[in-house]
């Protein structure tokens, strides 16, 4: 897929199939796509400014247990030695029934750390078969010289090796090696592709920058890929993503990629993906996923029926079974159809619906795309419009074989297969506690038409359908954000811990080529773990350029901030700026039990120039003035909005408009830390400069 920086317009698409049993593995594939790419489009190399490709190799490596043996190299001293023998000695670890990354391991004390003692653990541990080494000490995280010692002793012994303090800085020293030796497992195999894929790229006379997709919806430099390849293990959903980020531009709601055999649920809030830990083979890791929930319905998704009544509908998929969808094939009019109960792969239950057609030599069956075609629920987009003369024909067939009107049937279809997707979409609401009324439901994949419109419909909720639905993870994979975080264990963080974290993110991003000047970073605290991590996202220098489009006027930013508030052009009103956002706001007031209970709410919606909703709160206040004011209006905010209870202080989500960036403070916990983010954010401009600020109540 090759995507205009400026317009954001699809020039041209390409695919060839996988390469796994070329020389040069996959790396092939994605060359000779990225060659038929150029060829297709008229495109020259010069004018190439970014690849980016998603890569689900990671993956791949750990579900079938394609990895290395680690071996890891486990220290500390006094005290700790005993703890950290033992919890450096991770043993084998499960990534899938059957799969395993096989460890050795030697144990070093850090007092006595010599040459001689490294170099023997080192060749003892290549003699037991390891491939690649970690180095892992207890407290590494604070003093990373011993491991980093280890580092580069195994690379002159042509060793690939990894410390546990590079992999991640978070204390626990069992998961933090745990982490690393599932990395170090990726290394030599990730290594190979990337210097085959870049090798070809250069070769093909390509200079730019080559990024790749990382499990948290961002994307990262391939050299950051040597390092951390695990990174991009579970990132199969991210491009998509990503695309509803930066493509279909949403900035609240909860995105749905809907394939031929399952879906890919995640939430986006505020502008962000929401993210977890993630878990490979039962075991909690250091690194940040997308929070997405898969379901087993999707487009092709199968019915199955006992007595002649639909039961449900999935896990199995059409394609799958090896049987054909009618939306897009030719039936006869007056050839003869055969219903079947088929059993498509062993161990399936034997009640699905196969249909066969006399003279056809083909099998069909009907699947939820068919059922929102013939509905009339599919826009003109996408790969998701049928053949309606088929469609009906097939409904007309089974309306008479069940004795059921083809409507019915249709609904029925459609309710079994949506009902998977609203049990997880409400309980996504629930657990984020969404307001309900900035949830919309975004659609994407080739599939989306056939679930999510319905899907809509069913929970009272607004929903669209990507532009591009289809193609819209290549499309992520080209628009994706540079993204890093940084995690540290701190007990009670300090202005400094801030200051630090947030300025490592910031030089990380800015390694893997994001502008300066589009860098924004959040900080999350959790009391709980006593994690705090320091996000930055930002956009690269080419992608960062202005397009050269006239924004749009007030007034038309007016009626699109009307249409998201879901009220009339005239009940809402310019309420603050700054030089590339403009607020918006309605009044609205909600009455219950006859009038007695009155509740009155300010929704509010921030939009840029070209008319993107950049952030959506459902009651919130504004205060507009200058840079030199910020740290006063925000001492306001919290005064007035702050909620105290049995809990303590709760305090309201705070964001800080200057110029192009919104400052998201809603993971801090403490005024002094609310306001130490407000001081490092604003002490670089000009203290006459406009800054907003928003609260709303928690």
């Amino acid at each position: 897929m090759a995507v205009d920086v400026a317009t954001y317009a699809i020039v041209a698409k390409s695919y060839v199939p996988t390469t796994h049993t070329a020389l040069e593995g996959v790396a092939r594939g994605v060359v000779e796509a990225m060659q038929k790419l150029l060829q297709d489009g008229n495109i020259k190399a010069e004018e190439v400014v970014l690849i980016a490709h998603s890569t689900t190799q990671a993956t791949n490596a750990l579900l079938e247990g394609d990895v290395a043996r680690v071996g890891v190299i486990g220290m500390g001293s006094g005290l700790e030695t005993a703890r950290a023998r033992r919890e450096t000695q991770v043993g084998d670890i499960e990534l899938a029934p059957g799969k395993f990354i096989h460890t050795v391991h030697r144990f070093l004390d850090s007092a006595a750390l010599n040459d001689e003692t490294l170099q023997a653990a080192l060749q003892a541990l290549r003699a037991a078969g390891a491939q690649v080494i970690v180095a892992s000490e207890s407290f590494g995280v604070d003093h990373p010289e011993n491991e980093e010692r280890v580092v580069a002793a195994a690379a002159a012994l042509g060793l690939p090796a990894n410390a546990a303090s590079m992999i991640s800085q978070l204390y626990g020293l069992r998961m933090r090696t745990r982490t690393a030796v599932i990395n170090a497992s990726m290394l030599p195999k990730m290594l190979e592709t990337a210097d085959m894929t870049e090798s070809s790229v250069r070769a093909s006379g390509i200079h730019a920058p080559l990024m790749v997709m990382r499990s948290d919806g961002g994307i990262m430099d391939i050299h950051e890929m040597r390092r951390r390849p695990i990174l991009t293990m579970l990132s199969g959903p991210a491009a998509g993503v990503a695309a509803a980020l930066m493509y279909a531009r949403v900035s609240d709601g909860i995105f749905i990629e809907v394939g031929g055999t399952s879906s890919d649920i995640s939430v986006i809030r505020n502008g962000r993906p929401l993210v977890r830990s993630a878990i490979v083979g039962g075991h909690k890791l250091y690194i940040r996923t997308l929070d997405v929930r898969t379901v087993g319905v999707a487009g092709g998704s199968m019915p199955r029926a006992q007595d002649d009544k639909l039961i449900d509908v999935g896990p199995r998929s059409a394609h799958i079974a090896g049987l054909k969808y009618p939306a897009f094939s030719d039936i006869p009019a007056q050839s003869q159809l055969t219903l079947q109960y088929a059993q498509p792969r062993p161990g399936d239950p034997e009640d699905y619906v196969r249909i066969d057609v006399q003279g056809d030599g083909n099998a069909y069956t009907v699947t939820p795309t068919e059922a929102a075609n013939f509905l009339d629920l599919v826009p003109d987009v996408g790969y998701g419009l049928g053949n309606r003369d088929a469609i009906r024909r097939v409904f007309r067939f089974l309306s008479e074989r069940w004795g059921l009107e083809a409507e019915k049937i249709a609904r029925r279809i459609l309710d079994l297969a949506c009902a998977k997707v609203i049990t997880v979409v409400e309980q996504l609401i629930k657990e984020y506690k969404l307001e309900r009324s900035l949830v919309q439901l975004v659609g994407g994949g080739g599939g989306a038409t056939a679930i999510v419109p319905y899907t809509g419909q069913s929970m009272k909720l607004p929903h669209q359908i990507a532009e591009n639905c289809e193609v819209i993870s290549a499309i992520g994979a080209a628009l994706g954000i540079i993204r890093d975080s940084v995690e540290r264990t701190i007990i009670s963080p300090t202005e400094e811990d801030i200051v630090r974290l947030r300025s490592q993110a910031i030089e990380s991003v800015q390694r893997m080529g994001a502008a300066p000047d589009s860098i924004e970073v959040t900080i999350d605290i959790d009391r709980q773990s006593k994690r705090v991590t320091a996000t930055a996202t930002g956009a690269s220098e080419l992608r960062f350029r202005e397009l050269g489009r006239a924004p749009l006027l007030v007034s038309d930013l007016q009626k699109l901030a009307a249409q998201s508030l879901r009220a009339d052009v005239e009940a809402v009103h310019a309420v603050a700026q700054t030089s590339m956002l403009h607020v918006f706001a309605a009044h609205q007031v909600t009455t219950r039990l006859w009038g007695l209970i009155r509740r009155e709410r300010k929704p509010v919606r921030i939009l840029d120039p070209d008319g993107v909703v950049r952030l959506q709160l459902a009651d919130a206040e504004v205060w507009q003035g200058r840079i030199a004011e910020a740290a006063a209006s925000i001492h306001t905010a919290m005064e007035n909005l702050t909620v105290y209870g049995d809990a303590g202080a709760l305090l309201p989500d705070i964001f800080m408009l200057i110029g192009r960036r919104i400052v998201d403070m809603t993971g801090l916990v403490e005024k002094a830390q609310i306001l130490a983010l407000a001081k490092i954010e604003t002490e670089k401009h000009d203290p006459e400069e406009t800054v907003v600020v928003l609260a709303s109540s928690r």
